[in-house]
């Protein structure tokens, strides 16, 4: 998979609210009601990434915070890969 220039990364980023790029990945932020529901979307994402054998880093933090930090390792960068998890994500989140 190719890795993505800062046009395609940008064009991407904008059909989605609240993901940025960061040291050659996209992340972010999500705060949820309550722990349960926090542990539960890292659940969902990662049920999601395994079946993407595409796999983020999640850090949940606090009691109801958690970041997802999305690249390609092996493209060393963001590639449409990355962005298709990303639109996952979002649609757990509907």
């Amino acid at each position: 998979m190719n890795k993505l220039n800062q046009q395609q990364i940008n064009s991407n980023l904008s059909k989605f609210s609240g993901w940025s790029f960061v040291n050659n990945s996209i992340s972010k932020e999500f705060r949820f009601k309550d722990f349960i529901e926090a542990l539960a979307f890292v659940n969902t994402v990662g049920l999601e990434a395994e079946k993407m054998d595409h796999h983020p880093d999640i850090l949940m933090f606090g009691w109801n915070n958690v970041k997802i930090t999305i690249s390609t390792h092996d493209a060393g960068g963001v590639t449409e890969k990355d962005f298709e998890l990303v639109q996952k994500i979002e649609e757990r989140l509907k």
